[in-house]
């Protein structure tokens, strides 16, 4: 029992550390499961090897290498400015279509940081230039990126399905994926009524003066004090870089700044080339190869990505140092140290303690509880690779639904990401403008409070006690 314990401080330990300190949370768990495995488990390094999960490494490398490609090449940008244009003068309409474009980013592959990286410079523009609530405008990108980030070819789908299927839980993609995608829109539906959604239908698209640029041509929405936080989350620089925000900062400039539309510069005019349409249409290709065929999606995703890629290697020469890296390494270091806990015993010893402790469904909550709480603060990649193996034990054999309790905790572990400690929440509050930033902190500070304890208990009674 003793070395059970050990291995399960290890893993709270790094959790810890990554939040406190810029570490990444994969190097830790490495190295977790390297001296666990060796000094107390007896493994050796073969054995601790065997845990490396491979598919799930060429699964992360291929998506988020072909939505890098997609971005150099404009074909995010594109699509972004099809999306703003197609509102017109209906102002109460762009909190949606950014909701709907972050969805649709994170469902076709991108990191959930990487997508709200993308969209809120030119989201919180939107909401300085035409009197937008920016809290309302922020949290409906979180939202979005957060409801669409378990289709089953998308990061946290992806890392989900592979987990419950090696586990030899029941799996449903699309339970998941849709309890995701409604649980986001009901909340978001919510907040638009809440933040002043209603009032921005009777208004009309006159927009407040823009702010003023600086020498650079940067507006507010470039953030102003650099990095976002701290710990584990610190990845998203990696993911998205600064350079690349700034740029998206610039793009969103454009859009809100002139003349008041919301779309009247040259580059919003510009035509999409033959690249953009080939781009999309490889997209397509990857959700049907994936869906329908049951191909591998890792393989498919960098094959597509090599296609594009060669059509104009300069233009993507750049493109595989924009995979994100950290946030892989993260998420194969987590799955690793979780697989020497497996082979250590500690998975079943755990999942037959919190059973014994508690009856099946208080388990389920508990588990639910902890998953809001540390993703808060952490990653909730590494929580959703950590947390669900040690379901199983009591899962197997009780009343409780496997396909429930999955659903519950891979939306526990997500939607809390609206915190400022988080990634998403440190992007939102970074590119706010005209804002008072302490005030603005604590409000979202108490939103993501608010989702992390009223979460769980409603994700548990609707999906697992129901």
């Amino acid at each position: 029992m003793l070395q059970h314990i050990f291995s399960i401080s290890v893993l709270g330990l790094m959790f810890v550390v990554a939040t406190v300190l810029p570490v990444n949370m994969g190097v830790l768990a490495f190295a977790g499961a390297f001296l666990v495995g060796t000094c107390v488990a007896g493994m050796p390094a073969k054995g601790i090897m065997a845990g490396f999960p491979a598919d799930l490494f060429l699964t992360l490398a291929g998506i988020t290498y072909l939505f890098a490609v997609a971005q150099n090449n404009g074909t995010i940008d594109w699509l972004v400015r099809l999306a703003v244009r197609a509102v017109g003068g209906r102002i109460a309409a762009i909190p949606w279509i950014m909701f709907l474009i972050a969805a649709g980013l994170t469902a076709v592959g991108a990191v959930s940081p990487a997508a709200v990286a993308i969209i809120a410079p030119i989201a919180l523009g939107f909401a300085a230039r035409y009197g937008i609530n920016p809290l309302l405008m922020g949290l409906m990108v979180i939202h979005g990126a957060q409801g669409g980030g378990f289709s089953p070819i998308s990061i946290y789908g992806g890392i989900t399905n592979k987990i419950v299927q090696k586990a030899g839980l029941p799996l449903s993609e699309t339970a998941t994926a849709l309890a995701s995608l409604g649980v986001n829109l009901a909340v978001a539906a919510g907040l638009f009524v809440a933040l002043g959604g209603l009032r921005l239908m009777r208004k009309s698209a006159v927009p407040v003066p823009a702010p003023q640029a600086s020498a650079d041509g940067v507006l507010a929405m470039t953030p102003p004090f650099g990095t976002p936080p701290f710990g584990a989350q610190m990845f998203a620089e990696a993911e998205a870089g600064r350079e690349e925000r700034l740029t998206m900062a610039r793009a969103g400039s454009a859009m809100v700044a002139g003349d008041g539309r919301a779309a009247g510069n040259a580059a919003d005019s510009a035509p999409a080339g033959l690249y953009q349409y080939l781009t999309v249409a490889g997209l397509a290709a990857l959700a049907i190869l994936t869906l329908y065929f049951k191909l591998d999606i890792g393989f498919v995703s960098l094959t597509i990505a090599l296609l594009l890629t060669l059509m104009a290697p300069e233009l993507q020469k750049r493109a595989l140092t924009q995979v994100s890296w950290p946030e892989i390494m993260l998420i194969v270091g987590v799955s690793t140290y979780v697989a020497v806990m497996d082979k250590m015993g500690t998975i079943d010893f755990v999942g037959h303690s919190v059973a014994g402790l508690t009856s099946p469904l208080m388990a389920a909550l508990l588990l639910c509880f902890v998953g809001a709480v540390v993703s808060a603060f952490a990653s909730s990649t590494a929580v959703l690779g950590s947390l669900i193996p040690l379901a199983v034990p009591f899962l197997q054999g009780s009343d409780v639904s496997a396909i429930g309790f999955i659903a519950a905790m891979a939306v526990s572990s997500t939607i809390v990401d609206v915190s400022p400690f988080s990634t998403n929440g440190a992007l939102v509050l970074a590119n706010a403008q005209g804002v008072d930033r302490q005030a603005f902190f604590r409000k979202l500070m108490v939103y993501g409070a608010a989702v992390t304890v009223v979460a769980p208990v409603v994700l548990w009674f609707v999906f697992v006690v129901l």
